[in-house]
């Protein structure tokens, strides 16, 4: 052999150009002839003849797909070719590798886009997420759990005497659920605008321990007046959780990997179902206690605990993963360049711009996922049946303490529905299908419970109810959150989506009164109309996107083989979600 050639190095420069060919047909499929970076000139401190120069260079909207796509289908071949020509001594060594698939050689060995150029970042992608995971879902988990016991627990309150100490008669109790929610739509709005300026880490555990000591005082009302003015305070110190948690963590999850962390941190609310049952059951036995009444000890012990939860979430909680210290500084480039490579960075400017707030309130989204909330996602099912499942249960004639332990198996069955729901959502990058399931179940478990069917089969039903309508609440959340592009616009867009539909908050509360009791037609019935209604909503959208995306696919096969100016590319980043780079999830 020529004494110049070095073997060695000819081997790893051709798996170089193995990896090369891996990403850039990876990134192209990922962005469909959309790249982030398309244009760019070479960043600093590359050198020209380089395969890292050539990846920078490289020009999409240039490129043939068919020559991507033979790329991509021979890249394996040559792998294995190689692999299996080199000697066992050479494997061990770690010069080569065993053949793996381009998504593994993609995250294992992520060429990142910084603003110096392209360099590779070799991080366990796996080992990355499961740390993120652990510093953020558990804090936002436990909060959220405290957050929905504190709002649900007057129905808890209701069977250990709540409305007979405070002389309640009539639709009273219903009052007090409704006036909740008028402050806690009115306020999502701007939370969601100061959350970004006052750091996630503080604002969320502040507003928990807040709406915390609320809870305390609501242990201590004496009439009916006083019930009214904690509800609206509360309702002001929860607004800005639910919507601030969903866009803190589309900052920090790719597009499909959105929905799981949302149904990790959601599934505390299904399960706070069980665990308000279940406490309230204990609780009950405290009932005469230094003077105050079984219902006075559910507010005063729940709200202690989530002050506790909030002070604790402030020593846990981060902000963005730019600073986040608990990554190394690869880990956290990674985590940013994972939110570019699967995503876009459409429209993801970093400072506001009064422009932001106009695009959300005009964005049509924003208004269909409304709709399709109130019959299905946040509030009307949820809250309905969260709050008066307990009073329907006590309606087959059970006694309090047996009522409360009936309403646990039904969340923890809609837990583990929350959870494997969304995990394959993200898998099969698809949100529609599994919301329409979820819809289905809400629907037969309201159908069974507006019918004439045994006790058992209407407790049965229960199971039906409380499953669809949480399944599908982190499949809404996540696909409003994948189809906005842009932080602010997101930010602004979620709060909008999630304040307007939490005013059927004030429609669940209202529907299920005691005079309808044992049937509740009224609360059923509407239940049917609005889920019917969410069902068509989401066929509409879906086929809408369809129609988007396939005109934007049109377009841009037009333009193969037309270099864009960067005027056209730095317009289309401003246009965010309505440029024609964009496809929207379905």
């Amino acid at each position: 052999m020529h004494e110049g050639l070095n073997l060695n190095a000819f081997k790893a420069e051709a798996f170089r150009l193995i990896e090369a060919v891996d990403f850039t047909y990876s990134r192209w499929r990922s962005t469909q002839l959309s790249p982030p970076e398309a244009g760019r000139s070479p960043g600093a401190g590359q050198r020209p003849g380089t395969l890292e120069g050539f990846v920078t260079c490289f020009d999409f909207n240039a490129a043939c797909p068919a020559v991507l796509l033979v790329s991509a289908g021979l890249t394996p071949i040559y792998r294995t070719l190689i692999y299996y020509a080199v000697s066992p001594n050479e494997k061990s060594s770690g010069l080569v590798s065993e053949p793996q698939s381009p998504l593994n050689t993609v995250t294992k060995a992520l060429e990142s886009p910084t603003s110096t150029g392209f360099r590779t970042v070799v991080v366990d992608d796996k080992e990355v997420w499961r740390k993120v995971d652990r510093r953020l879902l558990p804090a936002l988990a436990v909060m959220y759990l405290f957050s929905f016991m504190d709002r649900a627990n007057i129905g808890n309150a209701r069977l250990q005497g709540l409305e007979k100490q405070l002389n309640m008669s009539g639709d009273q109790y219903n009052l007090a659920l409704t006036l909740f929610f008028v402050p806690y739509c009115i306020c999502e709005f701007p939370s969601n605008l100061i959350i970004k300026k006052f750091r996630p880490s503080r604002w969320l555990p502040l507003i928990t321990v807040v709406w915390g000591l609320i809870v305390v005082v609501t242990g201590f009302v004496r009439n009916f007046p006083e019930l009214l003015a904690a509800r609206l305070f509360l309702g002001v110190a929860e607004a800005g959780f639910f919507p601030g948690v969903v866009y803190y963590l589309s900052l920090w999850y790719p597009r499909y990997m959105y929905q799981t962390r949302i149904a990790w941190f959601f599934g505390a609310a299904s399960m706070a179902g069980a665990f308000s049952g279940l406490f309230a059951y204990a609780i009950g036995f405290m009932d005469g206690w230094r003077g105050l009444k079984g219902w006075s000890w559910i507010f005063i012990i729940e709200g202690t605990l989530t002050v506790l939860v909030g002070i604790a979430a402030y020593f846990m909680m981060v902000d963005l993963p730019a600073t986040a210290t608990f990554l190394t500084p690869d880990e956290r480039q990674f985590v940013l360049d994972s939110q570019r490579l699967y995503a876009t960075s459409l429209g993801e400017e970093e400072h506001f711009e009064l422009r932001h707030v106009w695009e959300a309130i005009t964005d049509w989204q924003v208004y269909i996922f409304v709709f399709i909330s109130l019959g299905f996602v946040t509030p009307c099912a949820v809250y309905g049946i969260t709050f008066f499942s307990p009073t329907i249960i006590n309606s087959f004639g059970y006694t309090p303490a047996i009522t409360q332990l009936l309403s646990i198996p039904p969340y923890v069955v809609a837990t583990i529905c929350v959870y494997i729901w969304a995990h394959y959502s993200d898998k099969l990058q698809l949100r529609s299908p599994f919301l329409l399931i979820a819809l289905v179940v809400s629907f037969i478990g309201y159908a069974i419970n507006i019918s004439n069917a045994p006790v058992a089969v209407k407790y049965f039903g229960i199971f039906f109810c409380v499953t669809g309508s949480y399944g599908g609440i982190p499949g809404l959340s996540a696909w409003q959150g994948n189809n906005t592009s842009g932080q602010y616009k997101r930010a602004i867009a979620l709060a909008l989506h999630i304040g307007f539909a939490n005013f059927g908050g004030a429609i669940g509360s209202g529907i299920f009164r005691k005079r309808d009791s044992p049937r509740f037609l009224l609360g059923f019935g509407i239940e049917l109309m609005l889920i019917g209604l969410s069902m068509i909503a989401i066929c509409v959208i879906v086929l809408t996107y369809r129609r988007i995306n396939s005109r934007r696919d049109e377009i841009q096969r037009g333009e193969a083989g037309v270099r864009l100016g960067n005027d056209v590319l730095e317009e289309r980043r401003r246009q965010g979600d309505k440029a024609v780079d964009f496809r929207y999830a379905l």
